[in-house]
């Protein structure tokens, strides 16, 4: 879940250092939005035999900026664009800005490059059975807890016994499970292979073949061509970028007598020796380690304070005795509820049924026959979705790819609440089926700092309408969505949330009454969004605790959400049925899929968020999100309420591996923190 790229020039390329350096800074610019934690560079020189590294704990712009990273630029360009007008020698540069997953920045082993033996490589994606293959190779040396590691190790070894560039990608590709777009090169070769099993990398080959740029994204690659000085000699336009398509590998050779090759991954039917035999010459090898960010990612990465388990309250018993619903589980404590001389509450008599009069087939053919009209015809994407890892988003994936016939770009805001677990279910979906994801990344630094700030200010002042607060992070999906489909001109975007995950309690607890005539999950009256901006007015000015760093990333939250057009947007289980035992025997039995080893269901396990607010509502109120699902279900014939009851008692019970990491990952105490939120329990639901 990286960004990569880098260019490849033959000792023939027409292109000046003045020109080579500000498309190198272009590329590691646009890059950035895909990961801000570290970064990274490998410089070549394969006819003068030396190489650099250089590995940053800090951003890509911050490493532009460090005097290691222009000392290795400057030597680099000594020795093979001495005028600095044209390249006199061949160069590889491979560059890298992560978001940080398996692996902690602040070891300089977990970031990109990584070398093993003499194979560097740089990698977008996630391999998910890592710990399962260094098991399987204990011959191997494991130095990291990056999943990248792996590959290069099994590249080296392999070209080891025999130098042969495609039979050793293939080697990789055919034992891990994940995602994967790498970039790779050897110090004892002239060529550079890519390889894709997603299609997350685009390249554009210069005039007469001089080189090649490629990067994970086609926008990044196409401003970083566009934004470039002095354009006259060192053209590229938008028609030449083409995509490395999933399943698919490239060889550029940096001899001018050798053409690029491209090979099948899967397909080992076609052998060809990509690499003409090692140049058995001793390279000279330089790595750095650049310290900017490193104090700030110990801070963040410090280990966690002792916890007291003992403070997690759970009263079964407790719960059991609530007056609830006589046909639903929601309980008296719910905002807004009433009930009739039934037992039958206020939200049962206005639910409207979704799925009452639908047919499954007939309905879901309509639905995909509508979409018709957003079908491409020259096979490149069609759709934009919104992809967290969750649940209904990887099932929602699998339609679109194998039901619906459309060709998908998947997009993730990571706004540093994504869990890991999220990420290689990312990872395991797009690897399958071939899907590309654009991964956004926010300054997570900056946004965890915004959630920590807002917890303590409403640790100072609980009130229940403004823990959404604490997700307001996130709420840039919206916006993002409408600045991906300018940038790849798709104009369809289908998101695969389901109606019966409607939580309109959490407005409620801002004194909004429920909409129970609105057509959307996630629609609000104009007349309820003005009450709501009163109440969180209100609340600034009672606490003003909440007048800090994150005030202008809460304002911009709510405009994206509320205001953000929606246009070509979809929710695609309005439309047919959604069936949860449809979709978890799907995802566990055909993609393998990873679950929470401390909840029991396959929802909200993915957000770290989740578990933290569930336990503040559970502990007030006696009731989380999943009472309103297992309620929603009810209503619709899905299950009983003996089971709801059933499922609810067992899925509200704190989550404490997921507390754990989430408070310390905002560098809050774990045993304080949970001491005032137990005080908000005045019935005794948690004792």
């Amino acid at each position: 879940m990286c960004g990569i790229f880098g260019i490849i020039l033959k000792s023939s390329a027409s292109i000046s250092a003045k020109k080579l350096s500000a498309l190198l800074n272009n590329l590691y610019t646009f890059s950035e939005s895909r990961g801000k934690e570290s970064s990274g560079l490998h410089l070549y020189l394969p006819e003068k035999g030396k190489s650099w590294t250089l590995k940053s704990e800090s951003s890509a712009s911050r490493l532009l900026k460090s005097n290691d990273f222009n000392h290795i630029m400057k030597v680099s360009f000594d020795e093979t664009c001495p005028s600095r007008q044209q390249v006199v020698s061949a160069m590889v540069i491979l560059g890298h800005s992560r978001l940080v997953t398996n692996g902690a920045a602040s070891n300089h082993l977990n970031n990109q490059p990584v070398q093993s033996g003499q194979v560097t490589i740089i990698h977008n994606g996630i391999v998910v059975n890592t710990d399962e293959l260094w098991e399987q190779r204990p011959d191997l040396q494991r130095k990291s807890q990056v999943d990248t590691e792996i590959m290069a190790a099994i590249l080296n070894d392999y070209l080891k016994k025999e130098f042969d560039g495609i039979s050793a990608t293939h080697e990789v590709f055919e034992k891990i499970k994940g995602a994967a777009s790498i970039a790779w090169v050897h110090d004892q070769s002239d060529s550079m292979i890519l390889a894709s099993n997603t299609g997350d990398i685009y390249y554009c080959l210069l005039p007469q073949e001089q080189g090649i740029v490629f990067a994970s994204e086609r926008y990044i690659l196409e401003q970083s061509i566009k934004k470039r000085t002095d354009s006259s000699s060192f053209a590229c336009n938008f028609n030449a970028i083409q995509n490395l398509s999933a399943g698919k590998g490239l060889v550029f050779s940096t001899r001018p007598d050798i053409q690029p090759l491209f090979f099948d991954l899967f397909n080992k039917t076609i052998q060809a020796q990509d690499l003409t035999g090692p140049l058995n010459r001793t390279i000279q090898t330089y790595q750095l380690l650049n310290e900017q960010g490193l104090k700030r990612q110990r801070k963040l990465d410090k280990v966690a304070k002792p916890h007291d388990s003992s403070l997690l309250k759970y009263n079964e018993s407790a719960l059991k005795s609530l007056k609830r619903c006589s046909k639903c589980i929601l309980p008296d404590t719910f905002p807004f509820i009433n009930f009739d001389d039934r037992g039958v509450c206020s939200y049962c008599n206005s639910y409207k049924p979704h799925y009452a009069n639908m047919h499954q087939t007939h309905t879901k053919n309509a639905f995909i026959n509508s979409l018709e009209r957003y079908k491409r015809t020259n096979n490149s994407p069609d759709v934009l979705v919104p992809f967290s890892g969750g649940r209904d988003s990887s099932f929602g994936l699998h339609l679109i790819c194998k039901e619906f016939g459309l060709k998908p770009i998947t997009f993730t805001y990571d706004w540093g609440m994504v869990t890991d677990l999220a990420r290689r279910n990312i990872a395991r979906m797009c690897g399958q089926l071939g899907v590309q994801n654009i991964l956004v990344s926010a300054d997570i630094y900056a946004k965890r700092k915004n959630i920590r700030n807002n917890i303590n200010a409403w640790l100072k002042k609980p009130e229940l309408g403004m823990v959404p607060l604490f997700m307001a992070g996130d709420k840039a999906f919206f916006k993002i969505v409408n600045q991906l489909k300018r940038q790849t001109g798709i104009g369809l975007n289908l998101w695969c949330a389901n109606p019966l995950e409607n939580t309109d309690f959490k407005s409620g607890f801002c004194g909004i009454s429920p909409d129970f005539d609105k057509v959307r999950l996630d629609a609000l009256s104009f007349s309820r969004k003005i009450k709501m901006v009163r109440y969180y007015m209100n609340q600034f000015i009672t606490n003003p605790s909440y007048i800090n760093t994150s005030l202008i990333d809460t304002g911009k939250a709510f405009l994206s959400y509320y205001f953000e057009p929606r246009e070509d947007f979809y929710f695609i289980f309005d439309h047919f049925i959604w069936n949860e035992d449809e979709v978890n025997n799907l995802l566990l039995g055909e993609y393998d899929w990873e679950t929470s080893p401390d909840s029991p269901s396959t929802w909200r396990i993915g957000d770290g968020t989740a578990p933290f607010y569930n336990y503040i509502y559970g502990t007030a109120h006696g009731f989380t999100e999943f009472d309103t699902f297992r309620s929603n279900q009810i209503r619709e014939g899905a299950i009983t309420r003996e089971v709801a009851l059933e499922h609810v008692l067992i899925e509200n019970r704190p989550r404490e591996e997921s507390l754990r990491w989430y408070l310390n990952t905002l560098d809050l105490d774990f045993n304080d923190t949970l001491r005032k939120i137990n005080q908000l329990d005045k019935r005794g639901l948690h004792q």
